[in-house]
């Protein structure tokens, strides 16, 4: 995966538990241009171990002079945003992969409903100023707790297509009302928790919306866990996995060559066939299908783990 070394020109905190960092080349030259919906996949040195987290741009798509992206702060999860948070400062050099695209519009549909809920807010900031300048109709929901959690109210256009949706105001979204209504070919977009991307596939299946017009994406990170080990079936080496530590970081810094792209189970570059199971494979993703996860011939190295005796994968 191509990389780019940029220095972190701005650090900016939009609400206590979210930052917005700003990236540029050090020399001022132009940044590759992305479409709405792509993120970068940012590299945090953390001990012996290279942490790798993904985030969607939320800058404009067109503007090649930086790139920026909204962290949330996770005090629960391995480390990675905490990082950000306490140790990424204005002059630090920061490598990051170049853009790539897993959530993008389709600029088929006739008209397109965004729907955030808290840090899924994201990457509809660079989606809408795609839609703005291709002059396609469209309305953005945004949810969230309190105004004190909604980081993306002091990101989002005032608007009358943009809605905000303040849950301790009594502000709820009323997803058959967003989703009733529309004319045949609109798309419908969800990013943030589980529960509100199932909640909208749910209500667009009863009114009846083709399942080729509604999107999702999850932001998930790999689940911490006890140890475990595996073996490369080419080499036989054998490869140590920590309890903090995701499969592929582990064969990363084992050396192993492996593809990878959005490191959250969604995207199937990491899918690494298993050539020898002696134990049970958590799957922690959304790519593979039950009867794949049933057969256990198959692994995607970013979200799973193991706990059995052996593990061989066809690396």
């Amino acid at each position: 995966m191509s990389k780019l070394a940029l220095k972190v020109t701005a650090v900016e905190e939009l609400t206590p538990l979210v930052k917005r960092f700003r990236f540029e080349d050090p020399t001022g030259a132009p940044l590759p241009v992305f479409s709405g919906g792509a993120h970068i996949t940012v590299e945090m040195p953390d001990g012996d171990t290279i942490r790798r987290n993904s985030y969607s741009l939320i800058s404009d798509p067109y503007d090649p002079s930086g790139y920026e992206i909204a962290v949330r702060r996770e005090d629960t999860g391995r480390g990675g945003s905490r990082h950000m948070h306490t140790a990424v400062a204005e002059g630090d050099t920061i490598t990051v992969s170049v853009p790539a695209n897993l959530f993008q519009l389709d600029l088929r549909a006739r008209k397109h409903v965004l729907i955030g809920g808290g840090i899924g807010i994201t990457p509809f900031l660079s989606q809408l100023r795609q839609l703005d300048r291709a002059q396609q109709p469209y309305e953005l929901h945004y949810a969230a707790r309190s105004r004190a959690e909604a980081a993306g109210i002091a990101l989002l256009p005032q608007a009358a297509h943009i809605h905000v949706h303040i849950s301790e105001e009594g502000n709820r979204m009323d997803l058959g009302a967003i989703l009733d209504g529309h004319p045949l070919g609109t798309h419908v977009y969800t990013c943030g928790p589980e529960g509100l991307i199932a909640a909208v596939a749910d209500q667009a299946a009863r009114l009846g919306w083709p399942t080729s017009a509604v999107h999702s994406e999850a932001f998930t990170a790999p689940p911490p866990g006890e140890p475990f080990e595996v073996t490369i079936a080419s080499t036989g080496q054998t490869v140590a996995v920590k309890a903090d530590q995701s499969l592929l970081e582990a064969l990363e810094q084992a050396g192993v060559e492996i593809d990878y792209s959005c490191r959250g189970g969604a995207c199937g570059r990491c899918e690494t066939a298993v050539t020898a199971c002696d134990g049970q494979i958590e799957h922690n993703d959304h790519w593979l299908s039950a009867d794949e996860r049933a057969a256990q011939t198959k692994i995607m190295p970013c979200m799973s783990r193991f706990t059995g005796t052996r593990l061989e994968l066809d690396l």
